[in-house]
């Protein structure tokens, strides 16, 4: 499997990978691969953090982190994550939220956020995002709003998490 940024040439195979991946997911809207499309066109789109995953050139995966604000400190918001069932339970996911956090230390970026499943999302080390005095914009379960510390050295912060104005949810950035 080979992790890598995101292409043009991508966007179709990843607009499949998104839409096959959330067809079947437990909490989705059905419009996740049309949030992929808008936020690559926002203000929040970080292009080196729209990463996809493949095997013998076959895009089975994608991760998307876009800028997402603390009070006045930017952080990421991890959104979506997709994987292709048939490639669910293998890793995928975690290989990609693993890079997708290393590429986001060497940009700098202290903290990720994602609203997500209790289940899976602590397993690659988020934690209620509350630990960390960060509050969501709307009302969900603590345990499926979390953070993820970036680097130990990030400094502490605090606040409600502002997304961008293409997640059409409170307070965008």
């Amino acid at each position: 499997m080979t992790i890598r940024k995101e292409e043009p040439k991508d966007h179709s195979a990843v607009y499949s990978v998104v839409k096959r991946a959330f067809d079947s997911a437990e909490h989705a809207d059905g419009t996740e691969h049309k949030l992929v499309n808008a936020l690559r066109k926002g203000d929040a789109y970080i292009p080196q953090l729209s990463l996809v995953a493949e095997i013998d050139g076959r895009i089975m995966g994608h991760i998307m982190f876009t800028k997402a604000w603390a009070g006045d400190t930017a952080i990421l918001a991890l959104a979506p994550l997709a994987v292709l069932p048939e490639y669910q339970r293998k890793g995928v996911g975690t290989a990609l939220i693993r890079e997708g956090h290393r590429i986001a230390r060497e940009l700098g970026y202290g903290y990720s956020i994602v609203l997500g499943s209790e289940n899976y999302y602590p397993r690659t080390g988020y934690l209620p995002a509350d630990t960390f005095g960060l509050r969501a914009p709307f009302e969900v379960p603590g345990e499926n709003f979390m953070a993820f510390k970036l680097s130990g050295s990030a400094p502490s912060i605090q606040g409600t998490v502002k997304y961008a104005k293409e997640f059409g949810i409170c307070d965008p950035i």
